[in-house]
């Protein structure tokens, strides 16, 4: 144990809560450091540790957070925060330990160190020491309080001239984080641990955390992942590719700083197998307005005739509706099949021709700004006003009229957004579709991992669904997804939608034959409670079959096709997936359970 934190505490106790403790802990030198490791979740070693400050123990002044209120209180948060980078330097320079050392220094103090007292600056104290200056990396806090962008990298830039390497804290829990994170191009930056904190169950922080991956990538910057306590984080920050992890589970903070790993940390970072991605929780519509076809189309105003309204009809037979604009504004909108109806009636145009065209104005049109969420216009669709269908909308752009939308066209914009969101993820079960099960695949054929692809598919499902109706037919199919989930160890073993009936399990678990024949079991029995009494009396129903022919079908079960993948056997995902549908084939032809296709 080190020496600050065996020594005699009851007269600092005493000391403390008095008015001006942190003063006499700071006079008396009784602040101490602690290290915390930095692992390389890569390479599995101690990259770094990060020094970290404690008051006298026993005392009310021990913990960080009681040191930085009596620092407030006292008006010595600079002369704090300089006897903290002072301890820690120096702990480290008397442990003669090798690695790096991060050390903590608020943005305003390292401002000021450098400006007003070089000769006393954390550079010197480096110097002075004996210590590396390229194994010190200043470590910024408190950056959202920045004031001075400009003079903080000005600080930065007299620091990097010297060796030493810097590191942003906390990144996304400041206002200014991405504008530092550019403006200084630090050589680390450190994650929150708001985004990495059970990640292994958040697909909305992974998908974050990739994005932060791709930034750092264009800035030439390392990740530190911040408050890893599980190991199914850890896996998950592993197989992103996250370079280096900090956190309790790793190491926490202690006088004698970490020189290997700990085993089971290790053993968790070298296993082969990969983990599963966590996926959003619902499936999303993606796209935007500028995948519908815009009709550029005339405008009329109040003022325009009935006659005129008729002349731009007959001139332009494709054209489905005519907005009716207030300058630039579209305020309604009139439908060529209503409009033309009444003005081919006899006498029609001989009394209303020359009349203004406004009382066939329907004025409460469809307004779409060109960028809508594609998912928002589905309404539109389902609205008891068909007029939306035939008239269709009014598209406009930032307010302004930009053209027309017909029904028809709307109706293939959702249902292709739809299509291509389903391949991310299925509608109706919410599990990872084509996109995401491929991208698995990849993953596991990458790091050369064994695996059992399984293929699972209903038997005789389209008589139940066409006896029992759709609905009864989707709720099917999501009982055949939740007891495909329950076999599934949601660390190890994927499970995906394809779509229909058909549904992908890719097992990292060794006994999946055992769980695949369970999934066989309890779906079949779940399945068959389904039915009604009179069916499950006589084991099937009669219905057309896919020649229109009436026959006899047994109740619905599901039948599962398997192949085994070896390490470094395949490289193509397309050579899996066909491997896992010859298997289901097979199962079906075979009317068993589980068959496995030996390769």
């Amino acid at each position: 144990m080190s020496v600050f934190l065996v020594q005699n505490t009851a007269p600092l106790s005493r000391a403390v809560n008095a008015q001006g403790g942190l003063a006499k802990v700071l006079k008396e030198g009784h602040l101490c450091a602690v290290f915390q490791p930095i692992v390389d979740l890569q390479n599995v070693s101690v990259y770094a540790h990060e020094a970290l400050i404690r008051g006298p123990a026993g005392t009310p002044l021990h913990m960080p957070d009681a040191l930085l209120r009596a620092a407030a209180q006292e008006q010595l948060s600079i002369a704090f925060e300089i006897a903290c980078v002072r301890e820690a330097l120096q702990s480290w320079a008397r442990l003669r330990m090798s690695g790096r050392l991060f050390v903590n220094i608020s943005a305003a103090v390292l401002i000021q160190w450098l400006t007003n007292c070089v000769r006393l600056s954390p550079l010197k104290l480096i110097s002075d020491l004996g210590l590396n200056a390229r194994m010190v990396v200043l470590e910024i806090t408190e950056h959202e309080r920045v004031e001075d962008m400009d003079k903080l990298a000005e600080a930065v830039h007299f620091v990097r001239r010297a060796g030493v390497s810097l590191a942003l804290d906390d990144f996304g829990d400041g206002r200014s984080s991405l504008r530092l994170w550019s403006q200084l191009k630090p050589e680390v930056v450190k994650i929150d641990k708001y985004f990495t904190g059970n990640i292994s169950q958040h697909g909305d922080k992974l998908k974050t955390l990739q994005a932060l991956q791709q930034i750092a990538a264009i800035f030439g910057t390392e990740l530190v992942a911040e408050g890893i306590e599980t190991q199914q984080d850890l896996r998950v920050l592993r197989d992103l590719g996250i370079s280096y992890g900090q956190g309790y589970l790793l190491g926490r903070p202690h006088a004698q700083p970490l020189h290997a790993v700990a085993a089971d940390v290790g053993s968790v970072l070298t296993e082969n197998q990969i983990v599963v991605f966590p996926e959003l929780s619902r499936a999303k519509v993606v796209g935007q307005l500028q995948s519908l076809h815009i009709v550029q189309a005339p405008t009329v105003t109040a003022h325009s005739t009935n006659d005129a309204v008729a002349a731009l009809f007959i001139e332009r037979p494709t054209l489905h509706a005519l907005a009716l604009v207030d300058g630039d504004r579209p305020v309604g909108i009139i439908g060529r099949t209503r409009f033309m109806n009444e003005y081919s009636k006899l006498y029609y145009r001989d009394v209303w021709g020359r009349k203004s065209c406004a009382m066939h104005v329907n004025y409460e049109p469809r307004l779409v700004e060109r960028e809508h969420c594609v998912d928002e216009l589905i309404g539109i669709l389902t609205s008891q006003d068909q007029r939306y269908l035939s008239d269709g909308i009014i598209v406009i752009d930032n307010g302004r009229y930009a053209g027309l939308g017909t029904g028809d066209q709307l109706v293939r914009c959702v249902t292709e957004a739809r299509i291509e969101a389903a391949r991310h993820a299925n509608p109706l079960t919410f599990l990872p579709g084509n996109i995401p099960i491929s991208q698995h695949i990849e993953r596991l054929l990458s790091k050369q991992v064994c695996f059992a692809a399984c293929y699972a598919d209903l038997n005789h499902f389209k008589p139940f669904n066409d006896y029992y109706g759709y609905w009864r037919g989707d709720e099917m199919i999501r009982l055949l997804a939740r007891v495909a989930a329950a076999q599934c160890d949601s660390q190890r073993d994927f499970l995906g939608h394809v779509g229909g009936d058909d549904f992908i399990v890719l097992f990292q678990s060794p006994d999946w034959r055992e769980r695949c024949e369970r999934l066989v079991r309890v779906f079949n029995e779940q399945a068959f409670a389904m039915y009604d009494e009179a069916v499950r009396r006589k084991g099937g129903i009669d219905a057309e079959d896919r020649h229109g022919v009436v026959r006899f079908f047994p109740c619905t079960t599901v039948s599962v096709g398997a192949v085994v993948i070896e390490g470094g056997q395949f490289s193509r995902v397309e050579e899996v997936a066909n491997l896992a549908a010859m298997a289901k084939h097979d199962a079906k032809q075979a009317g068993v359970g589980v068959w496995e296709r030996v390769v």
